[in-house]
């Protein structure tokens, strides 16, 4: 069962950072510190938008409408984290 988690616990963990990085990338595009019409910054924000919107849009749907401030970055991110408490606590047991 060790091996199991071992390879959940991975998975989260990469999903854990790609968030982040978007998120981060989010911003310093919106504070126009990256450029869209570089044409790696261009790939690298739209492989990260094919990878996530699929996962943001079904947290939307939940969510009440904020305007500008998108929350599902946040509740994403809240989820990977307690889904690795959980993995943690009954596949290792401490």
């Amino acid at each position: 069962m060790g091996s199991i988690g071992d390879i959940l616990l991975l998975v989260l963990n990469l999903l854990y950072f790609v968030v982040i990085v978007h998120v981060i990338m989010s911003w310093l595009i919106n504070f126009q510190v990256l450029n869209l019409r570089q044409p790696l910054v261009y790939q690298i924000w739209d492989g990260l938008n094919r990878l996530l919107n699929p996962v943001y849009s079904r947290v939307r749907r939940y969510l009440p409408d904020t305007g500008a401030l998108d929350l599902a970055p946040l509740v994403v991110f809240f989820a990977i984290i307690a889904l690795r408490i959980v993995v943690q606590r009954n596949f290792y047991g401490y």
